[in-house]
């Protein structure tokens, strides 16, 4: 089958509905009884309408935009006085002629081994939430007044089911910019019966089917977000980018808080802060650019396109339009209001005429100087003056996301607050101003991975934390915060304008190294996150989800609630607590049944249990399913120009499998079918691995003809033979095309592949020695002990080299070190290396904690992360 053909097929059928927005629904799926319908939307969810008058309601609501879903198999009869609907998954009765829907009307049951009858009025009680506007203020899982933070209900229950009521929701119209409709909904009573068990998944994907796909953000905004509340100028932002280039650290956007604009002498005294007219504070809306601070901001916003540095600008638009901004009088005529008298122009955002003005007169200018997307960061009063009830933040949402792929051309990108149901549609949430604290790093987490519970799967933190605390500068807590930025939907630090706080890496020398691996890490990581945008649109399963979707049953995987699934294939179970004297921290993670590999150290677990790990500061308890195949970039300085080469880190296992998906990047075709697909196997059989990347099925624009590969194998001997497509690959000591080699500190083999047209197979064949196969437990959490035995060794010459200038550490010590370099020296020697190392290893320990030289109490703290 040709790509285009497979892609075709594809589409229609499966992709092709996954942008439909269609709110009326198929006649097959309707049911009307006297003054009652029902539509059958998915085997899952029934919409359940009454109204006395039969007026029901077939615009889109806020929540629910397509009804025009594939109609399931599900039959109608009459019983008696009941009409009945039955789908393979649901059984609903309802008494005919008995108006509007009771306890004693209408119930839904549930078919399977969840037996749940649900009827009105029954209350969600074991409701797994979902999310809330904001953290602003709040430390840990509290408010700023100690109260527990109250997240709203999600679409997913431990009761098997979850009821969205939209009868008194806003609708949509029918114009071509959507806009609030002047009347609600028509119906009396507009209720969606969700029945799903324990089937968690499907259920958001049915939320999506009928509520509208989770957006692919844009390529770039998996990457880096710089971003701080602080008066930066045109040349400080080129000299922090500088450093930028300088430490080597990637980069993907720039956001520009809100001191780009004017503030019309408002903000310069916090005790006595100036009000504008409408009671905000004076200067906290702005659109003219401070040219004190950028002198040509044309030139600035020039200067970043050819940085590559995406762009944001901060805005808060809730006082609208100051007479004292450039386009004051242009944005008057054309909306039509009297500038002759120099008053504001107020904040009108569900005028359309009004919202129209806005976006092409302040907005639309700078977006073709290359501005790319707004943050927006409404704190104002949160309904409409000019609709009544109307929800501020979430209008803001739908009005800024949807007409922004028409002014730009590009994939829209929003970064606000979260407004309610319907919101997955506008990403990309902005969580607020959160306190530095340990408590509030544990708690986002939790917070994060919940969200996915209501399709809001990219909320973006300030990592490191915001507002002010007793941990400002405290640099073990910006680096675990950093590690669990690196495993987020979003990843951008950011301050309040504090002096105290710091941000920048570099500022943090003993931890930077560590800090900017991350950084690479994440890099390293796009493909795979990628990938998983892409399930989180296509199935509405987010990329952090929370362990109890796919282990619904088991009781663990909803009381360990601060570890999460990052994709398919890897936990994460953030620290967030200081390490102790011993200088670890200890973690306790569930593991789900199976076998799971400890990335940092290469150990591998049994699942199907709780364990306790203890992490230095550069060890992150990230876990990978046995048989994972995780596509990595190699080291790239953006996301907006990839290389021809891509790294697949192959993890032992029976067998294991990959879709890789690829897109543009940065537009909105591959809702329409632009996009490749690649799918990568692998499988064991006795002392043979195999893994098959299978030719690339579809295309996009500017997609890449061949390109490279390095197969990564963690966790393995070095083979006895290599062969690709029939091609016997020999050892060298260094990666070069067409070779094999390995790594005696991560004992790990890379074969190097050279470019290869996507269009053909590519079969690699590894063998290995029985020996190798007997004894590959001789592997397992050998190079995390490495790793920590090289720290123990520094830091042991230094206690002993105190008063003794002479002193050594014994030979066996020093040959312990030198395992890694032996193996990488001769990797055939690497058995007996291991083998050696393990006879060793206690009486290595011992040699070390009796030095003559050593203080007791000082060698037993420095030997702590040897002791495990």
């Amino acid at each position: 089958m040709s790509k285009k053909l497979y892609l075709l097929v594809l589409f229609v059928l499966g992709f092709g509905n996954a942008f439909a927005q269609n709110p009326k629904s198929n006649p097959k799926a309707v049911t009307i009884s006297d003054n009652v319908r029902f539509t059958v939307l998915t085997p899952r969810v029934i919409r359940m309408e009454y109204d006395q008058e039969k007026e029901f309601e077939d615009r889109s609501s806020f929540v629910v935009i397509n009804r025009d879903t594939e109609v399931p198999k599900y039959k109608v009869k009459n019983e008696g006085d009941w009409l009945i609907i039955k789908t393979d998954e649901l059984i609903l009765k309802y008494k005919k002629g008995s108006g509007e829907f009771t306890s004693e009307n209408l119930q839904v049951s549930l078919i399977g081994d969840q037996q749940v009858t649900w009827k009105p009025g029954m209350t969600n009680s074991q409701n797994l939430l979902g999310t809330t506007r904001t953290l602003d203020g709040c430390d840990g899982g509290n408010t700023w007044d100690g109260n527990p933070i109250e997240l709203e209900n999600g679409l997913l229950s431990r009761d098997g089911w979850y009821l969205l009521d939209e009868s008194e929701n806003f609708c949509l119209d029918n114009s071509d910019w959507k806009w609030v409709s002047e009347s609600k909904n028509k119906a009396e009573q507009d209720w969606y019966f969700f029945g799903y068990g324990l089937q968690y998944k499907q259920a958001l994907k049915d939320y999506t089917t009928i509520a509208g796909k989770i957006p692919m953000p844009p390529r770039y905004a998996f990457g880096y977000w710089w971003s701080r509340y602080w008066a930066y100028s045109d040349p400080e932002f080129k000299a922090l980018v500088g450093d930028f280039r300088r430490y080597d650290i990637p980069i993907d956007v720039l956001i520009i808080d809100m001191d780009w604009h004017l503030t019309h002498g408002g903000l310069k005294n916090i005790k006595d802060p100036k009000k504008d007219p409408f009671g905000e504070l004076l200067g906290w809306t702005g659109y003219t650019w401070n040219k004190s601070l950028f002198p040509a901001p044309s030139k600035f916003i020039e200067w970043t396109n050819q940085e590559k540095l995406k762009t944001a600008l901060n805005l808060h638009p809730a006082s609208g339009l100051a007479p004292m901004e450039e386009q004051y009088k242009e944005f008057g005529e054309k909306y039509g209001f009297d500038t002759s008298k120099d008053e504001w122009i107020p904040y009108r955002m569900a005028d359309k005429k009004w919202a129209e003005t806005y976006f092409d007169v302040l907005l639309k200018p700078y977006e073709e100087w290359g501005v790319d997307f707004w943050w927006l960061d409404w704190q104002q009063f949160p309904e409409s003056k000019v609709v009544s009830g109307l929800n501020n933040t979430w209008w803001l949402n739908h009005t800024f996301f949807t007409s922004m792929a028409e002014r730009t051309g590009k994939r829209p990108l929003l970064f606000h607050r979260w407004g309610g149901l319907g919101n997955h549609r506008y990403q990309i949430g902005f969580s607020g101003d959160y306190k530095i604290s340990w408590e509030s790093l544990k708690y986002q987490s939790y917070f994060t991975h919940t969200a996915s519970n209501v399709g809001y799967g990219y909320w973006s933190h300030d990592i490191g934390g915001h507002a002010p605390g007793e941990l400002d500068r405290d640099a073990e807590l910006y680096a675990r915060w950093l590690q669990f930025g690196i495993f987020s939907p979003i990843l951008r630090t950011h301050s309040a304008k504090i002096s105290s706080i710091e941000r920048r890496f570099w500022m943090f020398p003993n931890e930077f190294k560590h800090m900017r691996d991350l950084i690479h890490l994440r890099y390293a990581l796009a493909p795979y996150t990628y990938t998983m945008a892409r399930k989180a649109y296509d199935e509405g399963v987010s990329i952090c989800r929370p362990m109890y979707y796919d282990n619904p049953e088991e009781e663990k995987a909803y009381t360990y609630k601060y570890q999460y699934m990052y994709g398919d294939q890897l936990l994460f179970s953030p620290v967030a607590e200081p390490v102790g004297d011993d200088l670890y921290a200890e973690q306790e993670t569930w593991l789900p049944e199976g076998n799971w590999f400890e990335w940092s150290t290469g150990q591998k677990y049994e699942g199907g249990q709780s364990i306790t790990g203890k992490y230095m500061l550069e060890e992150l308890p990230l876990y990978v399913k046995e048989g994972a195949i995780i596509p990595m970039y190699p080291k790239v300085s953006n996301l907006q120009e990839l290389p021809n080469h891509l790294i697949l880190k192959v993890y032992p296992g029976k067998e294991g499998e990959f879709e890789l998906y690829e897109d543009e990047g940065d537009d909105e075709s591959y809702k329409s079918g632009s996009f490749a697909l690649t799918k990568i196997n692998q499988s064991e059989d006795k002392n043979v691995k195999m893994i098959t990347v299978a030719p690339v099925q579809g295309d996009y624009k500017e997609m890449a003809s061949e390109r490279s590969y390095e197969i990564l194998l963690p966790v393995s001997f070095p083979p006895q033979k290599v062969i690709v497509n029939g091609e016997s690959y020999a050892y060298n000591e260094l990666k070069t095309e067409k070779s094999w080699t390995y790594d005696g500190q991560e004992l790990s083999t890379s074969i190097s592949i050279p470019a290869h047209s996507i269009s053909e197979k590519l079969d690699i064949e590894i063998t290995y020695s029985d020996e190798a196969v007997a004894k590959k437990s001789l592997l397992y959490g050998k190079p995390g002990q490495f790793k920590r035995l090289t720290k123990v060794i520094g830091l042991m010459k230094i206690e002993i080299a105190r008063e003794n200038w002479w002193a050594l550490l014994s030979d066996r010590v020093f040959s312990a070190e030198q395992v890694p370099v032996n193996i990488d020296y001769n990797p055939e020697s690497i058995v007996e290396q291991l083998e050696l190392f393990d006879q060793n290893y206690e009486a290595m320990l011992l040699d070390m904690r009796k030095h003559r030289d050593a203080r007791k109490q000082v060698t037993d703290k420095i030997l702590m992360p040897l002791a495990q």
